[in-house]
């Protein structure tokens, strides 16, 4: 496995632990964990 997936990979099982860890309570909640998910792991592909 290439350094970038690890680090992609890390950085998508670190945010879904933080996001199942904390909970959400409505659907526009999730949207922005989902936004937040989404835009960490760009920042860790870049």
């Amino acid at each position: 496995m290439t350094k970038p997936l690890k680090y992609i990979l890390l950085a998508a099982v670190s945010s879904l632990t933080v996001i199942f860890a904390t909970g959400c309570s409505t659907v526009d909640g999730i949207g922005k964990d989902v936004e937040k998910l989404g835009e960490e792991v760009q920042d860790a592909a870049d």
